[in-house]
Protein backbone atom coordinates (compact mmCIF):
# COMPACT_ATOMS: atom_id res chain seq x y z
CA UNK A 1 0.00 0.00 0.00
CA UNK A 2 1.06 3.41 -0.89
CA UNK A 3 1.64 6.01 1.68
CA UNK A 4 0.35 8.92 1.47
CA UNK A 5 2.29 12.71 1.76
CA UNK A 6 0.99 15.47 2.93
CA UNK A 7 3.57 17.56 0.93
CA UNK A 8 4.49 17.95 -2.83
CA UNK A 9 7.69 16.22 -3.27
CA UNK A 10 8.89 19.33 -5.42
CA UNK A 11 8.62 21.23 -2.01
CA UNK A 12 10.26 19.34 -0.09
CA UNK A 13 13.33 18.27 -1.86
CA UNK A 14 15.55 21.26 -1.22
CA UNK A 15 14.88 20.24 2.78
CA UNK A 16 15.68 16.90 2.18
CA UNK A 17 18.86 18.10 0.04
CA UNK A 18 20.28 20.22 3.27
CA UNK A 19 20.88 16.68 5.03
CA UNK A 20 21.81 14.52 2.37
CA UNK A 21 24.99 16.82 1.18
CA UNK A 22 25.93 16.61 4.98
CA UNK A 23 25.99 12.72 4.31
CA UNK A 24 22.39 11.68 6.12
CA UNK A 25 21.02 8.62 4.71
CA UNK A 26 17.11 8.98 4.02
CA UNK A 27 14.53 6.05 5.71
CA UNK A 28 12.11 5.86 3.73
CA UNK A 29 10.11 3.34 4.94
CA UNK A 30 9.80 1.22 8.48
CA UNK A 31 11.93 -1.27 7.32
CA UNK A 32 14.95 0.61 6.47
CA UNK A 33 14.31 2.14 9.91
CA UNK A 34 14.92 -1.25 11.90
CA UNK A 35 17.80 -2.01 9.37
CA UNK A 36 19.48 0.96 10.52
CA UNK A 37 18.62 1.07 14.01
CA UNK A 38 17.66 -2.15 15.37
CA UNK A 39 20.31 -3.73 17.06
CA UNK A 40 22.87 -1.14 16.52
CA UNK A 41 26.48 -0.43 17.56
CA UNK A 42 28.23 2.69 17.78
CA UNK A 43 26.07 6.09 17.51
CA UNK A 44 23.77 7.06 15.12
CA UNK A 45 22.15 10.34 14.59
CA UNK A 46 18.45 10.68 13.35
CA UNK A 47 17.44 13.97 12.38
CA UNK A 48 13.21 14.06 12.31
CA UNK A 49 12.76 16.64 9.15
CA UNK A 50 9.85 18.50 8.61
CA UNK A 51 8.96 21.52 6.16
CA UNK A 52 7.75 24.00 9.30
CA UNK A 53 9.99 26.99 9.48
CA UNK A 54 11.63 25.80 12.37
CA UNK A 55 13.60 23.44 10.54
CA UNK A 56 14.51 25.54 7.54
CA UNK A 57 15.35 28.64 9.94
CA UNK A 58 17.42 26.85 13.09
CA UNK A 59 16.92 23.27 13.18
CA UNK A 60 18.73 21.97 9.54
CA UNK A 61 21.28 24.78 9.76
CA UNK A 62 22.06 24.08 13.19
CA UNK A 63 22.86 20.19 12.29
CA UNK A 64 25.21 21.15 9.35
CA UNK A 65 27.04 24.01 12.28
CA UNK A 66 27.65 21.08 14.38
CA UNK A 67 28.73 18.98 12.23
CA UNK A 68 30.96 20.93 10.14
CA UNK A 69 33.81 21.61 12.83
CA UNK A 70 36.08 19.07 13.68
CA UNK A 71 35.01 17.57 16.59
CA UNK A 72 33.25 13.96 17.18
CA UNK A 73 31.08 13.26 15.16
CA UNK A 74 28.55 10.18 15.48
CA UNK A 75 29.23 7.05 13.24
CA UNK A 76 25.83 7.04 11.62
CA UNK A 77 23.37 9.63 9.94
CA UNK A 78 19.89 9.11 9.73
CA UNK A 79 17.61 11.38 8.48
CA UNK A 80 13.33 10.83 8.06
CA UNK A 81 10.55 12.87 7.28
CA UNK A 82 7.37 14.23 8.91
CA UNK A 83 4.64 13.84 6.83
CA UNK A 84 6.62 12.07 4.14
CA UNK A 85 7.38 9.24 4.85
CA UNK A 86 5.18 8.56 7.92
CA UNK A 87 5.91 4.99 8.65
CA UNK A 88 9.10 5.51 8.71
CA UNK A 89 8.89 8.76 10.90
CA UNK A 90 6.49 6.40 13.60
CA UNK A 91 9.15 3.84 13.48
CA UNK A 92 12.30 6.29 14.29
CA UNK A 93 10.06 7.77 17.11
CA UNK A 94 9.94 4.32 18.48
CA UNK A 95 13.48 4.54 19.33
CA UNK A 96 12.84 7.60 20.98
CA UNK A 97 12.47 6.03 24.37
CA UNK A 98 10.15 8.31 26.49
CA UNK A 99 9.87 11.00 24.16
CA UNK A 100 6.70 12.34 22.91
CA UNK A 101 6.69 13.07 18.99
CA UNK A 102 8.35 15.89 17.75
CA UNK A 103 9.16 17.98 14.51
CA UNK A 104 11.42 18.88 13.83
CA UNK A 105 13.98 16.63 16.47
CA UNK A 106 17.48 15.25 16.88
CA UNK A 107 18.26 12.29 18.47
CA UNK A 108 21.58 10.93 19.06
CA UNK A 109 21.16 6.79 19.59
CA UNK A 110 24.42 5.10 21.07
CA UNK A 111 24.02 0.93 20.89
CA UNK A 112 20.73 1.54 19.89
CA UNK A 113 19.80 3.36 23.09
CA UNK A 114 18.42 7.28 22.88
CA UNK A 115 21.11 9.12 24.71
CA UNK A 116 20.66 12.54 23.60
CA UNK A 117 17.56 14.36 22.19
CA UNK A 118 16.37 18.44 20.96
CA UNK A 119 13.03 18.60 20.27
CA UNK A 120 11.15 21.24 19.08
CA UNK A 121 10.62 22.57 21.96
CA UNK A 122 13.98 23.00 22.45
CA UNK A 123 14.75 24.25 18.68
CA UNK A 124 11.89 26.94 18.43
CA UNK A 125 13.08 30.81 18.88
CA UNK A 126 16.60 29.56 19.45
CA UNK A 127 19.67 30.37 17.07
CA UNK A 128 21.21 27.64 14.95
CA UNK A 129 24.49 28.26 16.98
CA UNK A 130 22.66 27.71 20.15
CA UNK A 131 20.97 24.46 18.99
CA UNK A 132 24.50 23.46 17.44
CA UNK A 133 26.52 24.26 20.80
CA UNK A 134 23.46 21.75 22.30
CA UNK A 135 24.32 19.11 19.69
CA UNK A 136 28.14 19.28 19.64
CA UNK A 137 28.35 19.07 23.67
CA UNK A 138 26.30 15.91 23.25
CA UNK A 139 28.66 14.42 20.51
CA UNK A 140 31.49 15.06 22.70
CA UNK A 141 29.84 13.06 25.59
CA UNK A 142 28.88 9.93 23.81
CA UNK A 143 31.18 9.64 20.24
Amino acid sequence: MKQLSLYDERLVTPMRHELTTLGFEELRSADEVDRSLKDASGTALVVVNSVCGCSARNARPAVALALGGDGPRPDRLFTVFAGQEVEATNQARSYFTGKAPSSPSIALLKDGALVHMIERREIEGRAPAEIAANLQSALERFC
